[in-house]
Formats: C-alpha cells, structure tokens, sequence
C-alpha cells in the first residue's frame, strides 16, 4: 500500500533572464520516504527544491501540501507549515550553543517579559535531542561541534518546527563514513515518523543505500521517476547525461618514468610523521585515509602551504628547503595545487572566469608585468575550450558557475601555468558525474603526457581504478604502499582503520 503525498508539485517553470531554469516538472513526496533528487549540475535541482521553500516562487505551476495549495514568498512561510531544508552551507550562529541555535529567534519568554526563559530553552532542546537520539551537549557552542553534529543541530532545529518535509542538500559531502552511518541511521529515524525526505546527491551510491524512489532532472526538465528497486546504476547514469557512459574510470596504464616528487622524512609537530613517497612521471599515486589521518596536510605541506620542521622534498630533481618553502615557489618550480575546497582555496570568486584562468601564470604570461587584455582573453578561451567549460562568456564571474564547472576552472588554472607535478585533494568532490567522467580523463590525458599526480580521494572506488600505486595513511604516517593489483577496497578499509584484515584485530 502506497503513502499518501505529503508534497506535490504539478508543471513547476521558473525562468530566470535568459534560461529556463525549471521545464513543467512535476514531483511529489510520499510521507515516510526519501526520495532522491539527482541529475548533473545545472540539471535546476536546486530551483525546483527552492520553489518548494518560497525562495523561488514558480512562473507557472501548482505546489500542495497534504491536498491544500500553496503560494509561498519566503522560506520562513515554508517553516510555519513545515517544510523544511538543510544546505552545504549551515546556517548557525557559531559563537550561540546548540539549544540557543535550535530555537534562534523562537525562544521561549518568561511570562509577560522579553526576557528568555533559558530553563525552558534548555529543557525543550535536551527533550528534542532525546527523541532524535543524538548524541549532541546542547550547551557547547556550535563552532565547537563537528560538522556532522552541527548538521545535526541543522536538522533539530528543522524538526523543532514540526516539519514534515525535510530537504536535505548533499548531506555528506563533508562527513566521515561513522558520520555518514550516523546521518542514515536519524533520517531512517526520521521515516518512521513519517517525515518525508528529499534527498540531493551527486554520490549515486547513496541512492541505493538510502533512497525509496529517485528522480531524475536533466537539463532543467524531468526525465522520469523510478522505485529504487527498478532501476540499476547504468540506467541511472544514462538518464542523467543522456547518453550512456562505458567507463567512469577512463585510465590508461603505461610505464612510468622518472622520479619528478620525492619527499624524504617530512615531519610536522603531532601531525605529520617521518613521511617518506614518490611520484614518477606518468603515474597517479593515491593517498588515502581517515579525515584526520594528515591526507590534506600532506598535501599542504608538500605545496609549501603549511610549515614543516623537518624532512626534504626534492621536485623536478632539484632539492627544495622546506623551511623556506611556500606556494609561491612551488609554482614557480612546477608545482600545482588542486585543493580539497575550490571555493575557499581555489578560486576567486568575485572574479571572472578569464582572471581566474591566468592567476597561476601571470609571471610567465606577462614577464613585463603588463598584462595584456588580449592575451589574457586568448588563454581563456584557449582552455574554456580544451575543457569544454560551460560558461556564457570568459566574463562570466566564477561564483555563478556550477560547482563541476568551477572544478574545471581551477583545473585550467593550473594546466596554463605549466605545472608537471600536480596534488589533487579531492578532485571530484561535490560534482555530478558527468563531470567526474571529464576530469578523470583530464587526469588520465596527464599522466599520458608525463605529468606526476599524487590524488587525495575519500572515494575508495576512484582510488582503485585511477591509481598506479596508492599510500595509506593513519594517524600523521604512511603505514602502507600498495601496488594496482595489491589495492583492494576492503584492504584499504582495514588498512585505514588500523584493523589486521586478516585475523579482524587491531594492527599495531
């Protein structure tokens, strides 16, 4: 016996100057379930979901809530009838507590004053986190929280508003597999109340291990709906791009070459620990680990982005001071960078996608220092179309592009610069997959040329099937190097977790 809808959206349009951003779609959300919404970026995803919070009000269309019609114009009229939403971006006060976020302007008053009643204010948080099962100090403040516990104050702070709809927007893009567990295991909490979930991700994975029914948008129209039960990964992929993707993996093995990255006993105080790998031209090395497991200082350190105190590292076969090292001369020696947060690290976003294209190669483009308009554009347009960036013009500023799109971008940055080692800490985090196809072959195109990748990736299926060696690391060291053929992902996973996977203990 089916749910009854909870949700309903019938013909949604939303236009916005010069596209149509959401083409009739139709969607609707049964009490009790998660349904996936998936589709590349751009696919109007995020529109649709905006139009059922009163961000967007539709152009044409008809939403319902529980048969009753809606005509929303701000998220908080969306709250007060309980639809709800949690984004990448929280939305907390990090110096306030979790209780004090929870009921952030609803804060119960002491009888015919303003004055808030931190009794009642601490009772009815610790009451809420009891139903939910978290494991959360209501009285810490959230800046002192992790970030899956401060998405879980997200979510209470939804559900203190008794909300029935509950959109939750690449949920574990940042989390640990534990946190991962720990998410699934409150929305499964959240299903048996009979709240219905809305569930965006770019990890088609988590389809199948959470979702109910899926939805598919391409290209701002809907391509159909399916029960999760009928529908098989491939399928899946082909409804999203629209064509049908052999290998998500596109990897091309040949003989490496020289040694181009060699670091020797790098050390930093209680986070990196006599760390010792190479990269040869021509490879993908892998570095895998916990979060926490110093993967990303590595990779910092290595750039000269983090001080170090001891240890050599030794680029292209000349041997840099690491004391005196810094970003700066890592790209002028050859180095490049591909950060774990393009938004912060990567990109200026305030700036067009020209300026951010040429950023790393200004001293070798303009060695007078004059930067030529003409030039500048012509580099642009030369890599918007090598890597086939989806933009409107070069002017375009980086922060209205799509998140596979501005991966690109920071990708270019780095290709005109020249640059033949490369560290990619998470270079398909947060895109569809569509976009991870292309940035694999990028990769794979690299390497072919004789380019030296060492890759950070938290997606073990990724590590396997584009790298030539992989390092392990936990706790600060690199405990294992692995060969292609002697990686496995549940010998990694032991690896990682300190467990022998032989005999299931505690490896020392």
């Amino acid at each position: 016996m089916k749910q009854h809808s909870i949700l309903r959206a019938e013909g949604i349009v939303k236009d916005f100057p010069g596209v149509r951003a959401v083409n009739y779609v139709d969607f609707d959300l049964r009490a009790g379930e998660v349904h996936m919404l998936i589709g590349e970026n751009g696919a109007g995803k995020s529109t649709l979901i905006k139009t059922f919070l009163g961000v967007f009000p539709p152009d044409r269309g008809h939403l319902y809530l529980n048969g009753n019609e809606l005509y929303l114009s701000n998220t908080r009229e969306a709250y007060t009838i309980g639809i709800a939403a949690v984004f990448q971006e929280f939305n907390l006060i990090p110096v306030l507590d979790a209780a004090k976020n929870i009921f952030l302007a609803r804060e119960p008053r002491k009888t015919g004053t303003p004055i808030i009643n931190e009794d009642m204010l601490y009772a009815q948080a610790n009451e809420l986190i009891k139903t939910l099962s978290l494991d959360i100090d209501i009285k810490t403040p959230v800046e002192n929280l992790g970030v899956a516990q401060q998405q879980m104050v997200e979510i209470a702070k939804a559900l203190s508003m008794d909300a029935r709809v509950l959109i939750l927007d690449e949920p574990t893009s940042s989390l640990t597999r534990q946190e991962i567990d720990q998410l699934f295991h409150q929305i499964d909490q959240l299903k048996s109340r009979g709240v219905g979930v809305i569930y965006i991700s770019h990890r088609l994975e988590e389809v199948f291990q959470l979702g109910d029914r899926v939805t598919v948008l391409r290209d701002g129209q809907k391509v159909g709906t399916w029960d999760v039960s009928e529908i098989d990964m491939n399928s899946l992929i082909s409804a999203m791009v629209g064509r049908e993707i052999n290998n998500l993996f596109p990897r091309d093995f040949g003989e490496p070459g020289d040694v181009m990255l060699r670091v020797e006993n790098l050390s930093r105080a209680n986070i990196l620990r006599d760390i010792n790998l190479t990269v040869r031209s021509g490879e993908i090395v892998g570095l895998v680990g916990l979060v926490g497991s110093g993967r990303t200082e590595l990779v910092r350190a290595i750039f000269g982005a983090d001080n170090v105190e001891e240890g050599t590292i030794e680029l292209l076969g000349q041997v840099c001071h690491v004391r005196k090292m810094n970003p700066t001369k890592a790209v002028d020696k050859g180095m490049a960078m591909l950060p774990e947060e393009r938004n912060k690290d990567g990109l200026a976003l305030r700036l067009p996608l020209s300026n951010n294209i040429v950023m790393a190669s200004l001293k070798r483009l303009f060695p007078k220092h004059f930067i030529s308009n003409k030039k500048q554009a012509e580099v642009a347009e030369e890599y918007v179309e090598k890597l086939d960036i989806d933009c409107r013009t070069i002017d375009q500023i980086a922060s209205s592009l799509s998140g596979g799109t501005q991966q690109k971008v920071v990708l270019s940055k780095w290709l005109a610069s020249n640059a033949k080692v490369l560290l990619f800490d998470e270079p398909t985090r947060g895109i569809d997959v569509g976009s991870k196809v292309e940035i694999h072959g990028l990769m794979n195109e690299l390497a072919k040329e004789g380019a030296a990748i060492l890759m950070v990736s938290s997606e073990l299926p990724e590590m396997l099937a584009m790298s030539d060696r992989i390092y392990v690391m936990r706790e600060g060291r690199i405990i294992a190097e692995l060969s292609r053929e002697e990686a496995t992902q549940e010998r990694l996973l032991a690896l990682m977790m300190g467990v022998d996977n032989a005999k299931g203990n505690k490896s020392e």
